[in-house]
């Protein structure tokens, strides 16, 4: 089949999904004069080289010389000039109309006005305003160049929706099966052929697929490049920086950004592979990405949002049917009568009882990372070992020797796995005045079963399991929270979610504490656990995103360092300055300069204040 067949099976591979190709959909005036039907008249290029790489949207035969006002820009004209004027101002107008309306080139058949060539006039201004000027040499009938355009767009636009159709049941396949954002991603950029990221509102990587590049080229510094691509509107191209950009949310809330690199644009490198398939069949690469790709993007966004409402209804209905009592108190996804009758039939009397929520969980979550000086010691960090259930199996284990705890220490209560990383527990007590004792021959008992517990003598406590004198810092061992105690099963949930949190805060702590309470956890550990809330995320980037975006774009001042050691010296300039190591009258130049990119006054204490919290917010957000 011949470039010139106006069927679809040219423009499925000049336009495919498949290749991951991203032509335009219109052919160029380059690609027309390709074609057998205008080979055939001899054509010659006399003008407007740097147009031929136009997009042709339809083609128009034309014998009068006021058809500019009847285009609408991009129809590649045909004509055999027997119309034109006679005079070179009007041969000027009559080009110069052309070029205004924005068509894509002038076509122009030899022998009934025009035998030799066409008038140097028409060159001339054709040349200066970048117009293709062709004439051709042979007679043709106008009818089969317009046949064979008109088909090859109409069956480029017939793929060009297929694609679209594609493109919709495939993220439509990906929400129905729930798939992850790493999943979305790798479609996206298998359906594109371009690198995508999925990117936080602090500009942290959640998924990205390089599409077949350097994934360290693409995300090398990318907070500080990601904060320089700003488009505007929801979705948008940032034509300097070459990226695509959607916003991705539901409900109201947004918490991320989808990026797709189109390599049309910007000053990119790396998108060769796709320019240079696009090159091997004639196409020319716009400088934005076509509307295909746009739609490609939101729809991946869709998918996205959908999957994280869709995920935490199911994690809620999975609670509900497969979790014990213990997960119903917490989601509330069981009556507390209900939860106290059944509990009871187990042996477990909740009613008129002092409860505590326990939480006891790994310092680190990969099990890998769990080495330490325990298995420094000849204690292994993970019975399982490596590989994918690794994890599951140390959370048995950790469950079952908290059963262990709580029989050795004659205690009562619920006790289960409430997530993928941690043990909770529901102390039933006689009365208050037995909490802290109840709570101190648990962590005994379980420090005895487990080696790898806070405290124990052959453990984390060591001496020798200490740097610089100070506890090991976090990565190993299994760590105690408990919550304060309550009156009555209503109040359960209070407990168990305090437990929840200070077990989460607790993981950044240096100590190696029996039992981690509330009091230990401070303002860092507080922020640490609303790391991932999207309303943290915002008020970081509104109180330090100018601040980010100037440190991006002048990356030797690094002013957020000058702010930090300002405010973390008390607003002693002399002090932070020297903390700074930074002559003085240098310091304060930095500090003025950082007033007026936050526009704030650093002498005002609740502006300090707000920017004191900002920064140990974007050190939790930072922090894994």
């Amino acid at each position: 089949m011949g470039r010139d067949d106006p069927g679809a099976a040219w423009a499925v591979a000049r336009i495919g999904v498949t290749d991951g190709s991203v032509s335009p959909v219109f052919p160029t005036v380059r690609e027309v004069l390709a074609l057998d039907p205008v080979r055939h008249g001899a054509p010659r290029l006399v003008a407007g080289d740097v147009g031929l790489d136009r997009p042709v949207r339809w083609v128009h035969v034309a014998e009068v010389p006021d058809i500019a006002t009847l285009l609408g820009g991009g129809e590649l004209v045909l004509t055999t000039g027997i119309g034109l004027p006679a005079d070179d101002a009007g041969l000027r107008a009559f080009i110069g109309d052309l070029a205004d309306v924005g068509v894509s080139g002038l076509v122009v058949e030899l022998g009934r006005r025009y035998v030799s060539g066409v008038p140097r006039v028409m060159a001339a201004v054709a040349e200066r305003r970048g117009l293709p000027l062709v004439e051709l040499r042979r007679a043709t009938p106008f009818v089969r160049i317009t046949e064979a355009v008109h088909a090859l767009i109409v069956d480029a636009q017939l793929t060009e929706l297929r694609a679209t159709e594609e493109i919709h049941q495939r993220f439509t396949e990906l929400s129905v099966e729930g798939a992850g954002p790493g999943e979305v991603v790798r479609q996206a950029a298998e359906l594109s052929g371009c690198p995508v990221v999925l990117e936080n509102l602090s500009r942290q990587v959640l998924a990205y697929d390089p599409a077949g590049e350097s994934a360290e080229l693409l995300l090398d510094g990318w907070e500080q490049h990601s904060r320089r691509i700003r488009p505007a509107g929801r979705t948008a191209y940032d034509a300097d920086s070459g990226w695509l950009v959607t916003t991705v949310g539901a409900r109201g809330h947004d918490w991320g950004r989808l990026l797709l690199r189109w390599p049309g644009g910007g000053d990119l490198a790396a998108g060769r592979r796709v320019l240079d398939a696009a090159a091997e069949d004639g196409a020319a690469v716009a400088g934005a990405p076509p509307t295909r790709l746009t739609i490609l993007v939101e729809r991946a966004a869709s998918t996205l949002a959908l999957g994280r409402l869709i995920r935490r209804d199911a994690e809620g209905l999975e609670r509900q049917i497969h979790r014990t009592l213990l997960t119903a108190l917490l989601d509330h996804s069981r009556p507390v009568d209900e939860v106290a009758l059944r509990a009871r039939a187990l042996g477990v009397v909740l009613e008129r009882r002092h409860l505590v929520g326990v939480m006891v969980r790994h310092r680190a979550d990969d099990p890998a990372a769990e080495g330490g000086p325990a298995a420094e010691a000849g204690h292994p960090a993970d019975p399982g070992g490596g590989g994918p259930e690794a994890g599951p199996a140390r959370l048995r284990d950790l469950a079952e020797a908290v059963g262990q705890a709580l029989h050795e220490a004659k205690l009562t209560g619920l006790t289960s796995a409430v997530d993928d990383h941690a043990v909770g527990v529901l102390l039933a007590l006689p009365d208050p005045a037995a909490e802290e004792r109840a709570l101190a021959a648990f962590a005994t008992a379980l420090r005895r079963g487990r080696p790898d517990s806070p405290g124990r003598p052959d453990g984390p406590s060591r001496p020798d399991a200490r740097c610089n004198g100070s506890a090991r810092p976090p990565g190993g061992g299994v760590l105690v929270a408990a919550g304060s105690g309550v009156g009555s099963l209503r109040e359960a949930r209070r407990s168990l979610i305090e437990a929840r949190q200070i077990a989460d805060a607790a993981r950044r702590d240096r100590r190696d504490l029996p039992i981690f309470r509330l009091p230990h956890v401070g303002l860092a550990g507080l922020l640490h656990l609303l790391r991932d809330e999207p309303r943290l995320q915002t008020f970081v980037e509104r109180e330090l995103g100018a601040l980010l975006t100037y440190d991006a774009q002048h990356p030797r001042e690094q002013l957020l360092g000058t702010l930090r050691a300002y405010l973390e010296q008390g607003r002693n300039k002399s002090a932070a300055a020297a903390a700074a190591h930074l002559s003085r009258p240098a310091f304060y130049e930095r500090l003025a300069r950082i007033g007026r990119v936050l526009d704030v006054d650093l002498d005002s204490v609740e502006a300090c204040l707000s920017l004191h919290v900002a920064l140990l917010a974007l050190d939790a957000i930072r922090t894994p």
